[in-house]
């Protein structure tokens, strides 16, 4: 049974933290280089951000909702 553990360990340590590792020792010599994900990732993020805000302004501009304050129960 610690066999099993023991090959959770180091499955986690050797293989699935690798790219961590990868990136701390970039980040030491680029920090552009290390942190380019990090942008990506705000970048795709952003994107979804004005893309929902468009998507609700079309809905707002369509006037369907009922905006009456008494249109829901749980607001009277």
């Amino acid at each position: 049974m610690k066999d099993f553990f023991e090959a959770i360990a180091s499955l986690c340590v050797d293989v699935l933290f690798a790219p961590f590792d990868a990136l701390r020792a970039l980040e030491l010599e680029n920090w552009t280089g290390a942190n380019t994900l990090n942008w990506l990732f705000m970048l795709v993020g952003f994107a979804a951000f004005l893309y929902w805000m468009k998507q609700l302004k079309k809905f707002n501009d369509n006037d369907e909702e009922n905006r009456d304050p008494t249109a829901h129960s749980f607001l009277n």
